[in-house]
C-alpha cells in the first residue's frame, strides 16, 4: 500500500523535528567552547598593542549615534585614529561628527568626504576613498551604530599578532527601540543568528566570513584580496571580506567581546523589508548552508508532528522536548552569551518570531529583489545590480 499524506507528513516532521534538536544540541556545544574560549582570552596579558585605524563609513543617523561615536573616542588603547567618512558633505551624520570633534579636540578624528561613487555599494565606495588616509597599517572597520567597550581595541587587535590570523570579527547584542519590529529582530540577534555564527565557527573550525559590527585586519591582507574595490558591489561585504581573507589561507576568529548596536524603530513592515534583504543576502552568499537551515526549525516541525500524528501522546512529548531545548539555546546565547538584559521578559515571543523566520525563508526563493536604502536592486550571486525605477 502507498504510504497516506498524513503519514508521510508525520515521517518528514519526525525528521525535522530530530534535525532540529540535533542542531540546537550544537548550538549549546558550540556556545560552551565559546564561553571557555572567552574565560581563557581574558586570562592573557598582551603588551604588544600596533597602531589602528578605525574606519567608519557613515549615511544618515542612526539611534545613540553619538554614544557609539564616544564610545570609539574613550579607548584604552595608546595609539590610534578614527577615519569617519560620509558620499555627502551635507548628510546628518557629519554634524554628529562635528559634535564627537568638539567633544574630543585632541583625539586623532577626521572626517573623509568621499564624493566619487564606485560601484553599487556606497559604504564600500567610502571605505575604498578613506583608506588611502589611514595612517596605520592594522585597520578596524565597523558599522556606525556599534558601541563598544574601553578594552574593545585591545580584544580585537590582540589576535593579529599571529600571523596566521588574517580577521578578527566580534558577535553583537541589539538593543531594541519600542517597537514590535524593533523587538523581533533584536530577538532573532540574540537567539538565531548569533547561534548560527557560533555553530559555524564550531563545525567549520573557525568561520570564513565576517560581521559588520566588526571586521579587524591588516592592510596587506586588504591589498593582496584586490583592496576594498574587488567587493564593491556585494550587498553582504562583511561576509565577503572575510571570505576572500579566509580563501588566502589565513584565519577568521571570534573575539571574546561582544559589541551592541541600537536597532532602528522598525515597523512590521520595515522588520519584513529588512529580514528579506538579510535572507537573500545570505542565500546568495552561503546557498547550501541556507537550504540546510530547513532542517533547524524546530518551532514549525514540533506542531507539525502534533498534528500529523492526530495528537499522539508521544508526539507531545516529542514536541515538547523539542521546544525546550529551542528555548535553552535562546538563553544560552542571548542571555549567557550575548548578556542580552531584557531576553528573558521576550522570551514569549520567541515561537512568533521563528515562525515569521520560517514565512521569511519560503518567501525569499520566490525572487532576487532586495530594497536597500531606499533602492530596489535584483542580487546576482551576491552582486546587487540597480533596478531603474521610471
Amino acid at each position: 500500500m502507498m504510504p497516506s499524506l498524513s503519514g508521510i507528513v508525520e515521517v518528514v516532521a519526525i525528521l525535522g523535528c530530530v534535525s532540529s534538536s540535533a542542531y540546537y544540541l550544537i548550538c549549546l556545544w558550540s556556545v560552551g567552547n565559546f564561553v571557555r574560549g572567552r574565560k581563557i582570552a581574558s586570562l592573557l596579558d598582551v603588551h604588544a598593542f600596533p597602531p589602528v585605524s578605525i574606519l567608519k563609513p557613515l549615511k544618515g543617523t542612526d539611534p545613540a549615534i553619538h554614544e557609539a561615536f564616544r564610545s570609539h573616542c574613550l579607548q584604552d588603547y595608546p595609539e590610534y585614529e578614527i577615519i569617519f567618512g560620509v558620499s555627502d558633505p551635507l548628510d546628518p551624520a557629519a554634524a554628529s561628527f562635528q559634535e564627537i570633534q568638539r567633544e574630543f579636540p585632541d583625539s586623532r578624528i577626521s572626517l573623509v568626504v568621499c564624493p566619487n561613487i564606485h560601484g553599487t555599494n556606497v559604504k564600500v565606495s567610502n571605505l575604498e576613498q578613506m583608506v588611502e588616509r589611514a595612517r596605520y597599517e592594522h585597520l578596524v572597520v565597523n558599522d556606525s551604530d556599534i558601541r563598544v567597550q574601553p578594552d574593545y581595541l585591545q580584544k580585537v587587535i590582540a589576535p593579529l599578532r599571529d600571523e596566521r590570523i588574517g580577521m578578527v570579527t566580534c558577535l553583537y547584542r541589539g538593543v531594541a527601540a519600542d517597537t514590535l519590529g524593533s523587538h523581533l529582530e533584536r530577538l532573532g540577534i540574540s537567539t538565531d543568528f548569533s547561534a548560527g555564527v557560533l555553530v559555524a565557527q564550531h563545525l567549520e573550525g573557525g568561520l570564513r566570513f565576517g560581521l559588520g559590527s566588526t571586521l579587524a585586519f591588516r592592510k596587506k591582507d586588504l591589498g593582496r584580496i584586490g583592496g576594498f574595490k574587488s567587493i564593491l558591489d556585494f550587498l553582504a561585504d562583511d561576509y565577503e571580506l572575510g571570505r576572500r581573507i579566509a580563501d588566502l589561507g589565513l584565519k577568521v576568529v571570534l573575539s571574546p567581546i561582544v559589541v551592541e548596536t541600537h536597532l532602528p524603530p522598525y515597523d512590521f513592515r520595515g522588520f519584513l523589508q529588512h529580514q528579506m534583504r538579510w535572507a537573500r543576502g545570505i542565500r546568495d552568499a552561503r546557498p547550501g548552508g541556507y537550504l540546510g537551515l530547513v532542517l533547524t526549525f524546530g518551532v514549525m516541525w514540533s506542531p507539525l508532528l502534533v498534528i500529523a500524528s492526530h495528537a499522539a501522546p508521544w508526539s507531545w512529548a516529542a514536541a515538547g522536548a523539542v521546544l525546550l531545548l529551542r528555548f535553552a539555546v535562546a538563553m544560552a546565547v542571548g542571555n549567557s552569551t550575548l548578556l542580552d538584559k531584557r531576553l528573558i521578559s521576550q522570551l514569549w515571543l520567541l515561537p512568533v518570531r521563528d515562525l515569521i523566520a520560517v514565512a521569511i525563508w519560503i518567501a525569499s526563493f520566490a525572487g532576487h529583489s532586495v530594497e536597500w536604502r531606499g533602492e530596489k536592486f535584483e542580487l546576482n550571486n551576491g552582486r546587487l545590480i540597480r533596478i531603474d525605477q521610471k
